[in-house]
């Protein structure tokens, strides 16, 4: 709840900061240059401003804006936990033979864990450490454990999947209002069909640089974000192979030690 609370906000923000750029300065400017080009007789110039001036782009502006702090977010997350997977929380452990002194260490050291900032225990790699310790003391049982962690990054990887889904759409609806743009213009266009025929062109060639405006600022504007999209899935599969590494190496490691003979029988 907390972050669509966010992301709606966010999108709010968007929504405002483009509507007041597009009412102080594009529209203006626009309609200025398309009235001097239409008293030369002219077609509108197809400079940055004019290529950007109706709503369908200013939609695709919006949602780009958007969809790059969404992005920036998943990126950041990502690399603000990068440093705990060099941290051995599990540093306490009783390396001895005792089984019984181990699992009461395991017990101490993960409620210490639990005690740490809800920042850092709401990490995968935390989330997952935990998840595993919890499996093993129930068990005692190493091949469970490491069930526990493949179980447990199976789960981070759909959330993953799940957290990304408004992105994946934004992306696709930013070609879809373009789409939208190209469908209008070319129906104005075709209403003004007489007038180009009786050598009038001008409104006709507006009504198509409509069209053709539209799906240009939209492709140009979802082609870098599915680059970066690619690029967080990329960092995201990292994070998973690191999650899984970090509990074999700091967990796995060294319960494997009180293996009981009768489980690697």
């Amino acid at each position: 709840m907390k972050n669509f609370i966010l992301a709606t906000a966010l999108l709010l923000l968007c929504a405002f900061g483009v509507w007041v750029v597009y009412e102080t300065l594009v529209i203006p400017e626009s309609a200025r240059l398309v009235a001097e080009a239409r008293q030369n007789g002219s077609a509108a110039p197809q400079v940055f401003i004019v290529i950007i001036k109706d709503w369908e782009q200013q939609i695709c502006i919006t949602l780009a804006l958007w969809c790059l702090l969404l992005l920036g977010a998943k990126y950041w997350e990502i690399f603000s936990d990068n440093h705990f997977y060099g941290i051995d929380f599990l540093g306490t452990m009783i390396e001895a033979g005792d089984g019984e002194d181990e699992k009461q260490t395991l017990r101490k050291t993960m409620k210490e864990i639990d005690a740490l900032p809800e920042k850092i225990t709401s990490t995968p790699v935390i989330q997952t450490l935990l998840a595993s310790i919890r499996r093993y003391l129930m068990t005692e049982d190493v091949h469970s454990t490491s069930e526990a962690i493949s179980l447990s990054v199976d789960a981070l990887a759909l959330r993953q999947d799940a957290g990304s889904t408004m992105i994946r759409y934004v992306i696709w609806a930013i070609p879809s209002f373009g789409f939208i743009g190209t469908v209008r213009g070319i129906g104005a266009a075709l209403t003004q069909a007489d007038e180009a025929l009786q050598g009038n062109i001008t409104l006709m060639t507006d009504s198509l640089g409509v069209a053709f405006n539209s799906t240009l600022v939209a492709l140009c504007l979802s082609i870098p974000l599915m680059l970066l999209l690619h690029g967080l899935q990329r960092f995201q599969d990292g994070q998973l192979i690191k999650t899984q590494e970090y509990c074999e190496k700091f967990l796995l490691n060294r319960v494997s030690k009180y293996v009981h003979p009768a489980q690697t029988s």
